[in-house]
């Protein structure tokens, strides 16, 4: 007899789900053990570092082990009376919330084992070593971290294609649709993490640059554009190199520093972009130029 199409897909999630949990064995059981074992006897890197490296995954192991896999093998042995795995995925989708700390922590962590190979010969060698085992399947440390980072993605094509293939009158159509929703949701926050994360990263790069004077710092604001431009001096007809920042609420007109040390602009001016008024000159002698206005003063400015 040939086996009903969704019952084939529910047994490829069923059998993902056990070579994924044999994975995140291999890397919270061993990897992060027998790292962090060495780690303590101070031999190979600190601590910190190898909890910075693995993040939360062994929430993730645990999870998946204790909760998601065992639910999933009780479902599939029933499946003959009760064809369904909806109201399983439900209950568990919340917990994938965890992903969005892992996700967000991967680039990071990546940056960390190779900045500590280099720096620590001892700790290369022990994951080398680690990576040489059978369990490894010739595959590095960074390639079986990269596997939660897809898991999340694969649920939602495995469920999607389940949901297609469900015949109408199925039992579990409504918790399979509203399982692929909630599992939806899932992976657009952790995407969401990623690119919040990476907005603060490049935010906080941009305050260093001007030295984190205290009024500017606010996690809240959005950088636009930045870029040197030309300030014309009317009274000697001159121009000197500036720099601005556009962010969402304010624009500052900086000076770069000669001496490069700590900050690279000094902040002489900012002007609140409510109230900010942009005019363009027709100017003979200085193109592209315009007129920025504030509250406070008025800067003729000229762009390359």
């Amino acid at each position: 007899i040939q086996e009903p199409e969704e019952k084939k897909i529910a047994l490829e999630l069923l059998e993902t789900e056990q070579a994924y949990v044999n994975r995140l064995h291999l890397l919270d059981q061993v990897f992060y053990t027998e790292l962090m074992k060495e780690a303590k006897t101070g031999k190979t890197v600190p601590e910190e570092v190898v909890k910075m490296i693995f993040s939360n995954i062994s929430s993730i192991y645990q999870f998946h082990a204790e909760f998601f896999l065992p639910e999933l093998q009780k479902r599939m042995e029933d499946w003959n009376c009760n064809p369904r795995i909806g109201d399983v995925i439900q209950k568990l989708a919340p917990f994938l919330k965890m992903y969005g700390e892992y996700v967000k922590n991967f680039d990071k962590a990546v940056e960390l084992i190779t900045t500590w190979s280099e720096k620590s010969p001892p700790f290369q060698e022990l994951i080398a070593e680690i990576q040489k085992r059978k369990v490894c399947a010739n595959l590095t440390l960074q390639h079986h971290m990269l596997e939660p980072v897809q898991r999340i993605p694969r649920y939602e094509l495995l469920l999607k294609d389940y949901v297609r293939k469900l015949p109408p009158h199925s039992p579990d159509r409504g918790d399979a649709g509203k399982a692929l929703e909630m599992i939806f949701m899932v992976a657009k926050h952790s995407n969401a993490a990623i690119a919040e994360m990476e907005r603060l990263q490049n935010l906080w790069v941009v305050y260093q640059r001007l030295g984190l004077e205290d009024d500017i710092v606010d996690p809240s604001n959005e950088l636009i554009k930045e870029g040197p431009i030309q300030k014309i001096s009317t009274r000697n007809n001159s121009t000197s190199e500036k720099y601005l920042f556009l962010f969402n609420n304010m624009l500052l007109y900086c000076v770069p520093k000669v001496i490069q040390v700590g900050a690279e602009f000094q902040v002489h001016l900012r002007m609140d972009v409510r109230g900010m008024k942009v005019r363009e000159l027709r100017d003979t002698e200085f193109p592209h130029t315009f007129l920025v206005s504030g509250k406070q003063r008025t800067l003729e400015l000229q762009a390359r």
